[in-house]
């Protein structure tokens, strides 16, 4: 059985023609001949010819010109799987949209690492040498020599954030003899430790040592890093962070020192906000260097960056999403191979819950005991299988989340201790109803190898292969009820591939399942509710 994954567009084995992306601007797209695609490329290409060829296309790439809104994913109809944006942001698309209709979004943060870190390192040497300064003056006939600047040997850089480019900029700072503290809650001390860079227990602390700070915090929208910043206090945030950063420079200068010391110099984070007006205080310091979004502006990432978005679109067309998705799980190889079982064991725990109570307002998923790999991914496969076959848009890995929530489905995640009965299980219950009675359904499996297993009807222990159609009949705990069924069953021709039974106690409410090879029409479903030897009876397709 293979896992749920991210939708995976139609190959060569299932189609005649091509694989089609359409790159419509301007980027060092690097080489265009690649085996099962055609790759067009238009550099600038206008919103109307765009909106006119997208429906032809299984994958689009851009940069930041093009506006991908709710417009030109509605024009791209449903051949489009992937979007690709050139670069680190992706604020010119409407992720939530595209994310609601399945479509994956890569982006290419990694490109332009270097280049930024450079621009990083540019201005923190101009601002130890007042290099500003003494241009403005010259620029003006002043030829001012009495200007001191700093060597930057021996003097502490703090880096606030160390994640790809603020441990770039690190490495650089340590091949100028610098001194390097940083702050960052999300990284753990082993990269401190390998990049020989000393931690900053609180922003305070790195403040109080530092002649220089750069920032550089990314968004991290990334899923992965959800629950880690949800469980941390405000002050951690990005935002205040960069607030306290900038009032603490407006007092005392780098390093508590007096403020006529070259000024500290601000490279990443994301600030919103345009082009300052000819009057704009920033344009009168004489201290402060400002470039305009110039990180990326190097001849080497632009063509890094092109061929980069291309590559990984390719991969993803095939499946492979394990580098640059913005809005679904970064299944790499090896997570995929760790919870392959899971994946299709949620997804199987969802569907068969779908058909036991539809239009569920709770949907709860309990882990127990060790996983292989962090197990959230299973939560989204669970969804996918819930949401099957109740909306007009096929549920998968990208948008089963945002489906849910438009649906107004509340998800909630638990984890347990051992499970009393095997190495691992994921135990999903939904709750609905119409508002004046509640009914819950609850169903638990696990996974042998790599194979499914049906291990938890209600408060029933049961063990069978979710596969096919499962008759799930309760009863008084008698002799009998079994054979009346079967005997029931063979007269229809209808085959029993599997049996699994489960009870209370003896003599008590009890369950049993039966795999069939065929389904039962609306009338002999009725027949068998009939049977005097059974309580309740559904039949479901795992």
């Amino acid at each position: 059985m293979t896992a749920p994954a991210t939708p995976t567009p139609p190959t060569q084995a299932d189609r005649t023609d091509t694989l089609r992306v359409l790159i419509c601007d301007e980027m060092n797209p690097g080489n265009l001949e690649h085996d099962g695609f055609q790759i067009d490329y238009q550099g600038n290409m206008d919103r109307a010819e765009t909106l006119r060829r997208l429906p032809d296309y299984d994958a689009l790439i851009t940069r930041s010109r093009t506006k991908v809104d709710r417009e030109l994913i509605d024009a791209a109809g449903p051949r489009l799987k992937v979007i690709g944006r050139g670069g680190v942001g992706v604020d010119n698309i409407d992720l939530d949209y595209a994310s609601l209709r399945g479509l994956l979004v890569l982006n290419a943060p990694e490109s332009n690492n270097v280049s930024a870190a450079e621009l990083a390192v540019m201005h923190l040497m101009a601002a130890a040498r007042g290099l500003t300064r003494s241009d403005s003056l010259t620029r003006a006939g002043q030829w001012d020599r009495k200007y001191l600047g700093l060597e930057l040997k021996d003097r502490t850089l703090g880096i606030v954030g160390l994640g790809r480019i603020g441990s770039i900029v690190a490495d650089r700072a340590q091949g100028l003899r610098m001194n390097v503290v940083a702050f960052d809650p999300y990284v753990p001390d082993s990269k401190f430790e390998r990049l020989g860079v000393t931690r900053a227990a609180t922003l305070d602390d790195l403040l109080a040592q530092v002649d220089a700070i750069t920032v550089h915090t990314p968004d991290r929208r990334d899923a992965r890093h959800d629950r880690r910043r949800a469980a941390r206090p405000p002050e951690e945030g990005r935002g205040r962070r960069e607030r306290r950063a900038r009032r603490h420079h407006r007092r005392t200068g780098p390093g508590g020192r007096p403020a006529q010391r070259p000024p500290v110099r601000r490279r990443g984070g994301r600030v919103r906000g345009r082009t300052p007006t000819p009057d704009h205080i920033f344009l009168h310091a004489p201290n402060l260097g400002i470039t305009a979004h110039l990180g990326a502006n190097t001849v080497e990432a632009q063509a890094r960056v092109g061929a980069e978005i291309v590559s990984r679109v390719l991969d993803a067309l095939h499946g492979d999403v394990s580098k640059g998705a913005v809005n679904a799980p970064a299944l790499d190889a090896k997570t995929m191979e760790a919870l392959g079982g899971y994946l299709t064991l949620g997804e199987k725990l969802g569907r068969v819950l779908s058909q036991l109570l539809p239009g569920a307002h709770d949907v709860e998923v309990t882990f127990r005991g060790e996983f292989p790999a962090d197990p959230a991914p299973v939560v989204t496969s669970v969804l996918v299988g819930y949401l099957s076959g109740s909306t007009d848009e096929t549920p998968n890995m990208i948008n089963a989340r945002a489906l849910a929530r438009e649906r107004g489905v509340n998800i909630a995640i638990r984890e347990e201790g051992d499970s009393p009965d095997y190495q691992t299980e994921v135990i999903v219950k939904v709750t609905g109803g119409d508002g004046h009675k509640e009914r819950t359904r609850t169903v638990g499996g696990t996974v042998f190898g790599r194979s499914p297993r049906l291990t938890r009807l209600r408060d029933f222990r049961v063990e069978l292969e979710p596969d096919g159609y499962i008759l799930i009949a309760s009863n008084q705990d008698k002799p009998g009820a079994v054979a009346k069924l079967s005997t029931l069953l063979g007269s229809w021709g209808v085959n029993i591939a599997g049996m699994a039974l489960g009870r209370a106690e003896k003599g008590g409410q009890a369950l049993f399942t039966l795999t069939l090879d065929d389904a039962l029409t609306p009338g002999q479903l009725a027949q068998v509710r009939e049977l005097d030897v059974i309580d309740s009876a559904y039949l479901v397709r795992a």
